[in-house]
């Protein structure tokens, strides 16, 4: 580092002295140019000495540097500018690839369109709906909460409408759990709730589960480092296919009885399993968020889901909400109440986690009599043990089949493959070959 960038210079540069500034004013000395890019930040405890603060306040600044790439690196090695600007991006969804026509996508674990109910007659209904095009920042329109509590389960004081499941997600996130803060999440688990705590900077802690869900004696080590919350998927697990017994989720909730967790529920797969709804929001009212997305049922394009909790948490997550759109369509929340109420759209719903189901299971089934090792389950993808996770990654390529490596779903270390099998059709034989082959020695 050149002499005009030591601690004494880079002192009389910052004038606001608190983390926040720090942050800022380095951050805008980099965009600048005055810092550019490869320039050595000064020592943690020089720059602390002449800035008069303590370590703890740089450390922390640069914390947030670092969450948004601008910096890089630590300790004994230094710290360097890696970067001018700051562009959000979810580096795990992000690294998706686009394939061409001739490969068989099985990265997507979205819904069959064709499984899908329509949506003429309920977005017609939708524009009718009450207080429509009015300011007034609603939470959630009545017909919609009352269409949902029919099978929530459990009481709740308030509902929310929001965008989608993930909406739902990054929005308490960043109105509920202050960055740096841990958080405890199921492992492996959906690679865009990472995307959202890591860009949220939180710590995560891991929770490793087997076939009945969250292993106790996993949260009960995950709950000595006190963490804000805790994420889980109760109902049906998006990428292993599992389901939480209702013996495991009493026994997570007496590890959690008398702290003061947030428990957070995803339920982001809804009616296309046919696992009982289970939460534990009627034994933990005041601090249990229970969220259900309709996207993989009603479609992703009505971006809706639906979130209870105490009206307290429900208040705040609203009042960050004020800072953007305030509210979701009425038009969307409408029809959606109206698909709710609509026997020939439960119809198709049923009918789709039934399809869905027997694609799922004729991949395990042939994957069985292959020798692969696969547990059965149910949703839109299979979750499968390889010897080298990068050996099947290019050996399903070379055969024209696309598939995730397990580390997008894991904090840890992760020799698997996410297999989506929800538009799985004639081709599940072949698919069973190539992974039988991939799932080897390399």
């Amino acid at each position: 580092m050149s002499e005009a960038h030591n601690a004494e210079w880079f002192a009389e540069k910052i004038s606001d002295r608190t983390i926040r500034g720090i942050a800022l004013e380095t951050s805008a000395l980099i965009r600048a140019g005055v810092l550019p890019v490869g320039t050595k930040l000064p020592a943690v405890r020089d720059l602390a000495f002449r800035l008069q603060v303590s370590p703890a306040t740089i450390s922390e600044a640069w914390s947030e540097l670092r969450r948004q790439k601008i910096i890089t690196g630590r300790g004994r090695n230094g710290t360097w500018v890696s970067g001018d600007r700051f562009v959000a991006r979810p580096e795990r969804l992000a690294s998706s690839g686009n394939y061409g026509e001739n490969v068989l996508d099985l990265t997507r674990a979205g819904p069959d369109v064709r499984l899908l109910p329509p949506l003429a007659e309920a977005m017609a209904y939708g524009a009718s709906a009450h207080q429509l095009n009015s300011y007034e920042r609603s939470r959630i329109l009545p017909e919609l909460e009352a269409a949902a509590r029919v099978t929530w389960p459990y009481d709740p004081e308030a509902f929310l409408a929001t965008n989608g499941g993930y909406n739902a997600i990054y929005t308490l996130f960043h109105a509920l759990v202050t960055s740096g803060n841990s958080v405890a999440i199921e492992n492996p688990t959906a690679m865009r709730l990472l995307d959202i705590l890591e860009d949220r900077g939180v710590r995560i802690i891991p929770v490793e589960c087997d076939n009945d869900g969250p292993i106790v004696s996993s949260l009960q080590e995950a709950m000595l480092q006190k963490p804000s919350a805790f994420l889980f998927q109760p109902r049906l697990h998006s990428v292993t296919g599992q389901t939480v017994s209702k013996e495991r989720i009493e026994a997570l909730g007496d590890v959690l009885a008398g702290t003061d967790t947030l428990i957070i529920e995803d339920d982001g797969i809804a009616d296309v399993s046919n696992a009982p709804r289970q939460s534990l929001g009627g034994r933990f009212p005041d601090r249990v968020i229970h969220i259900l997305s309709y996207s993989k049922t009603l479609g992703p394009d009505l971006r809706l889901a639906v979130l209870s909790s105490s009206k307290a948490i429900v208040e705040e997550i609203q009042s960050y909400r004020s800072f953007s759109a305030g509210w979701t369509s009425r038009v969307l929340q409408s029809a959606g109440a109206w698909l709710l109420r609509d026997p020939a759209t439960q119809e198709i719903v049923a009918r789709a986690g039934d399809i869905y189901a027997q694609r799922r299971d004729c991949l395990s089934r042939a994957l069985r009599e292959r020798g692969v090792p696969v547990q059965d389950g149910g949703g839109l993808c299979n979750w499968i043990p390889v010897t080298s996770a990068q050996f099947a990654i290019v050996t399903l390529a070379a055969r024209g089949i696309a598939v995730h490596p397990g580390t997008k779903f894991s904090i840890t270390p992760s020799n698997n493959i996410r297999v989506a099998t929800a538009a799985l059709t004639e081709r599940c034989e072949e698919v069973a070959d190539g992974i039988a082959l991939a799932s080897g020695p390399p």
